[in-house]
């Protein structure tokens, strides 16, 4: 079977989930037997979001082999349990890279460069590239929306591609938005009409109109979409609010996404096994019981700054069967007088990773709190370093302790960067991206935990903890249970004696799943239950 290429644009507005549609389609695809990639391309010019705030994009999401990415990568590797790379997350910044790259080389032979055919060629062979890793079906979705003057060279290239492949391996879905205007309580077509014929005049027709309403879309609705925007009335697919996200892909079968996907790319496997997303939905649908979980960092303005950790806290929640209710906690703003009131009907915290000293005493303050007070508790990468920081300072007594990221002039700096460990890192020079390996400790809770003796996770940090505080640390009752296989770098801490307080060096919320949590998520929740339990027993 050739490979078949799904092009996602979007129209209108941004926001109207483009990236969950992508996602939803990626695995009703996949259930059907089909070996299913998902890509994004980007049209901002910077080469990848890693330097960007996450108040600009929100979370940048980390692949197994250290790509830097668009959170909608999240969306794609939760929704289609598939690890994607560097390959799945292309931007402008970067096509433009490799171009000049090329040229300074002088592959292009003297000629002059252009954005056509260089720019879209280079965008194109991005794409093409995934035929040679056996991929059945690439779902690339492309940013922006449909008249921005950035999405134009990618928009061309897919157009393109749909004149270089033959009919049938090539599809265009355009998501659009139609309006519900209260006073006259009607849905309104106009907005679509424009979009679709903004992108016909760029040379590509689309097969498939997902059509973003908070109402019901009436039959002769669809059929005056169908006629105005000349597809067929089947072709316009309706995509309403669901009660939750992971609803979306039944929704989208239930509507005839798939069917119509299948029908026009000539694919033959047309029954699809939802039943085990069907009956995780029902399973959720069930829930009834709840926990309070805080998470106290810097970035709580846009919550898609932790959007991984709060997908993996649901995906603890459906694992014991509550939902996880999130309470957003400015580090910023928490001190030693009034933690108490803000924690006050918290049964977990969760103090995730970050970069700079903005909050950082917040953090502190909050990890402290937690540990004397007994209340479960998952420190993730800056959060594993901050709880280092604290144990120092409170227990150890060591007041000037401090990570050198904060104050390079520290006497005490019990976080630090391992200069001898650089050529461990696989790229960024001081930055750790990527998968890597974890032995654990037995009789640990980390252990525990994992139900394995050697684990693999995902990082992006600079600093490490200092081995030269090893033995007092241990001393005192903080555990190294997690170590690099060399048995140099520390991975995860624990402190024995307490509900739950653990922290890991990496970021365990990007292999998080639906309907496979990760352990360390699954495990909190269980602890903030049984804590629960506990309280309303007493």
């Amino acid at each position: 079977m050739n490979t078949k290429y799904i092009f996602i644009t979007g129209g209108v507005v941004s926001g109207l989930g483009k990236g969950i549609t992508a996602a939803s389609l990626g695995r009703l695809l996949k259930n059907r037997g089909y070996k299913v990639v998902n890509q994004k391309l980007d049209p901002y010019i910077n080469v990848d979001p890693g330097t960007m705030s996450p108040y600009e994009h929100g979370e940048v999401f980390v692949t197994e082999d250290g790509a830097e990415t668009d959170l909608d990568l999240g969306h794609y590797e939760r929704f289609t349990d598939v690890n994607l790379n560097k390959h799945s997350s292309v931007t402008t910044g970067r096509i433009y890279q490799d171009v000049i790259e090329k040229e300074r080389k002088g592959d292009y032979l003297g000629k002059t460069v252009q954005v056509i055919p260089h720019i879209t060629n280079e965008i194109k062979a991005h794409i093409y590239q995934f035929a040679n890793e056996g991929v059945d079906i690439v779902i690339t979705e492309i940013g922006g929306t449909v008249g921005d003057i950035e999405s134009l060279p990618f928009l061309e290239a897919i157009r393109q591609i749909g004149i270089d492949k033959e009919q049938n391996d090539v599809l265009y879905i355009h998501v659009t938005l139609l309006p519900y205007i209260q006073g006259s309580n009607e849905l309104k077509s106009k907005p679509t009409q424009h979009s679709v014929k903004e992108l016909q005049s760029l040379g590509i027709k689309p097969n498939i109109l997902v059509c973003r309403s908070e109402k019901e879309i009436p039959t002769s609705m669809k059929e005056k979409i169908a006629l105005f925007c000349n597809v067929k009335k089947e072709d316009v697919i309706q995509n309403t609010t669901v009660s939750n996200l992971y609803e979306v892909p039944l929704m989208l079968e239930e509507q005839g996404l798939a069917i119509q996907v299948c029908k026009y790319l000539g694919l033959d496997k047309n029954k699809p096994k939802n039943e085990d997303w069907k009956k995780m939905i029902e399973n959720i649908k069930k829930i009834k019981n709840e926990v309070n979980i805080a998470i106290v960092g810097k970035y709580v303005k846009l919550e898609d700054s932790y959007l991984s950790v709060v997908e993996s806290l649901s995906h603890g929640g459906f694992a014991n069967s509550v939902k996880v209710n999130i309470n957003f906690i400015d580090s910023e703003k928490v001190d030693s007088n009034n933690i108490s009131e803000l924690l006050r009907n918290i049964d977990g915290v969760v103090v995730p990773g970050g970069f700079g000293d903005r909050g950082i005493e917040g953090k502190i303050q909050t990890i402290k709190y937690v540990r004397e007070n007994n209340i479960p508790f998952l420190g993730i990468c800056l959060g594993m370093q901050m709880a280092v920081v604290e144990y120092a300072r409170d227990v150890l007594k060591i007041k000037d302790a401090d990570s050198e990221e904060f104050n390079k002039y520290t006497e005490n700096p019990v976080i630090h960067i391992m200069e001898n460990q650089i050529g461990i890192y696989k790229k960024g020079g001081t930055m750790r991206l990527g998968s890597y390996p974890c032995v654990l400790k037995k009789d640990t809770l980390a252990y525990r935990i994992y139900g394995n003796k050697e684990i693999n996770e995902r990082h992006r940090h600079r600093f490490e903890y200092n081995n030269e505080y090893k033995e007092k640390f241990e001393k005192a009752g903080l555990i190294c249970s997690g170590l690099s296989p060399n048995g140099e770098l520390v991975e995860i801490i624990e402190i024995k004696n307490h509900p739950f307080f653990i922290a890991g060096q990496f970021h365990p919320e990007f292999k998080s799943r639906p309907d496979k949590p990760h352990p360390l998520f699954k495990g909190l929740i269980s602890a903030c239950i049984q804590e629960k339990m506990k309280k309303l027993k007493k």
